[in-house]
């Protein structure tokens, strides 16, 4: 077990770990309990009753966050011609073709957050896979990062777009804000997130869809939610 700091323990004592809240009082005291020096990320993490082996069980899928998540992504995108020059003209803070690709592979370079590729250039990046997919960076049209819109892709990345996803465990990380947000726009921001996850639901899933969720800020303890509450 990794050793707790004196914040962590402190605002542990301040509730009950084990109780399930509803999502208004989880987002109080996921609050609260932000005391670090810096204004702590709020994420949320959905344990879900699928098998993500499967491909017929995959969740995933891409949803702008109604107030953001309080960060400013730096964007890469793969593009050639026109479209380099729309994705430039639209805020783009990278933007290229083989050299770019070149540039990861080489040098390790991985200035960005975000990742958005036209379809002609998915021979290009994916190449790519290996590298940014462990990431959690490879462009897929589920999440809206393969597209001919750069434009709009771009813009709804800068916006606070997150993409969510299965891990290997069958869990879903997804940041819903900072502690400076206040409760009143994380709920907004989480309830957005989990009804997307909701209605991602996979025809194959069976039984509890949604087995448990924690929020929890970057230093403090996991908050439960009531998942009953959730659907």
């Amino acid at each position: 077990m990794p050793k707790r700091g004196k914040n962590y323990k402190a605002a542990a004592a301040t509730f009950d770990k084990a109780e399930l809240f509803d999502v208004e009082q989880a987002m109080d005291v996921v609050v609260g309990t932000a005391k670090a020096k810096f204004d702590e990320t709020i994420e949320a993490h959905f344990r879900m009753g699928v098998d993500g082996r499967h491909a017929d069980q995959q969740i995933r899928g891409a949803i702008v966050l109604p107030n953001g998540t309080g960060n400013t992504k730096k964007v890469l995108v793969f593009a050639k011609g026109p479209k380099a020059a729309e994705a430039e003209a639209a805020g783009a803070d990278y933007v290229g073709a083989e050299e770019m690709a070149q540039k990861i592979q080489q040098e390790g370079w991985f200035d960005f957050d975000a990742v958005i590729a036209t379809p002609d250039m998915m021979g290009v990046v994916g190449r790519l896979g290996k590298i940014l997919g462990p990431k959690g960076l490879m462009p897929n049209p589920k999440s809206g990062t393969v597209t001919m819109d750069v434009a709009k892709a771009i813009a709804e990345t800068k916006a606070g777009k997150v993409e969510y996803r299965l891990d290997k465990t069958n869990i879903i990380h997804c940041p819903i804000g900072k502690a400076s947000f206040g409760p009143e726009k994380l709920i907004e921001n989480f309830n957005a997130l989990s009804q997307a996850i909701i209605k991602a639901k996979p025809a194959a899933a069976k039984g509890q869809y949604m087995k448990s969720v924690v929020v929890a800020a970057t230093m403090g303890p996991g908050v439960k939610i009531n998942t009953a509450k959730l659907v």
